[in-house]
């Protein structure tokens, strides 16, 4: 979603390859010589294969033109605060928590269950988020500035992700969710990702 989402917010022209996670397509040796780790998502521009849906965003976001109302960081300060934000939001949000209550949850027939360690990643989360998102967002309608970034399409993913896990967010995140539902580029790359056939 997110790699779908900044190519259709810079409006770039590209094929998809859907591949399913869990269908056995990422292991095919055709995929495999793509993406050795057999994980999605992959982008290919060129010869540069990129299969980390943080370095997709950053890639795109650093090497097209940005579109009108999209904030890219610009100075040193700014790119350091972007940095900090996906680093927080990549490991403190998604990998640590999220994904340990997608591994022992959704996907416990393949790494087996672990009650104890769903409830200490969705305590984790909370704690997490709103030590920092709430105060962030009061100020401004994104998180660095007044129009959205590739943080904002991570942490989004985040935010639906939480949701999907009955996880209580404040309304400032309910709020900031909407607004970034609405844009058209979101829309779109929905429809690519979870409507198609």
């Amino acid at each position: 979603m997110r790699a779908h989402w900044v190519l259709q917010e810079f409006g770039l022209t590209y094929e998809s390859r859907p591949i399913g996670p869990r269908t056995g397509e990422t292991q095919t040796a055709e995929y495999l010589a793509i993406n050795p780790k057999g994980k999605v998502p992959s982008l290919q521009h060129g010869d540069l294969i990129l299969t980390e849906s943080v370095a997709i965003l950053s890639y795109v976001t650093q090497n097209f033109d940005p579109p009108a109302g999209f904030f890219v960081p610009s100075d040193r300060r700014e790119k350091a605060r972007w940095a900090e934000w996906t680093a927080f939001i990549a490991m403190e949000l998604d990998a640590h928590p999220l994904y340990t209550m997608r591994r022992h949850g959704d996907l416990h027939k393949i790494y087996g269950r672990a009650p104890v360690a769903v409830d200490s990643a969705r305590t984790y989360f909370l704690k997490q988020f709103n030590a920092v998102i709430p105060h962030a967002l009061k100020s401004q309608p994104y998180l660095m500035s007044n129009a959205p970034s590739s943080v904002d399409i991570l942490l989004l993913t985040c935010i639906d992700w939480a949701l999907s896990y009955k996880i209580e967010l404040p309304p400032l995140a309910l709020d900031y969710q909407q607004r970034l539902h609405a844009r058209t580029a979101y829309r779109d790359a929905y429809r690519l990702c979870y409507l198609t056939d």
